[in-house]
């Protein structure tokens, strides 16, 4: 369900598209394990594979994330009946379709760092950086 425009307010329903996409990403890791199985060879790994990947999260939210992420169809899981035990995680084919514009986000990140830079600066209080935001990438001052 779009948006829908109720005289002069724009009404977002709980239902409505960019809040369920944007509902994804409220659990902080989600979007970068995505990632990072979406470059890992074979695109499956085990957890601690994962969570050697993703620098700063703990053991505990990893898991927690990939049991969210696996009741939602994102990623499965395989179990293999072996001693000690081994635990793989790879994309659903729905997994694979969130990677897409995540994939493009990220790239927007990469090829922006300057305009990530100055936002960040804005955010932790330090005046000045923060200015250049308004002007287009090419037009920057860059300290």
């Amino acid at each position: 369900m779009p948006p829908t425009l109720q005289g002069n307010e724009l009404i977002f329903e709980e239902d409505c598209a960019p809040r369920r996409v944007m509902e994804l990403f409220t659990v902080k890791w989600t979007s970068m394990v995505i990632h990072a199985l979406f470059h890992l060879p074979q695109r499956t790994a085990r957890t601690g594979v994962l969570q050697r990947s993703l620098p700063g999260i703990s053991k505990k939210m990893l898991v927690q994330t990939l049991r969210d992420m696996e009741q939602r169809g994102l990623v499965r899981r395989k179990v293999y009946e072996v001693v000690p035990p081994k635990v793989e995680y790879a994309l659903t084919p729905l997994g694979e379709t969130f990677a897409q514009p995540i994939e493009m986000l990220y790239r927007w990140g990469a090829e922006n760092e300057a305009a990530l830079d100055a936002l960040q600066a804005a955010g932790s209080g330090r005046s000045g950086q923060g200015a250049d935001l308004d002007r287009p990438p090419g037009n920057r001052e860059h300290p």
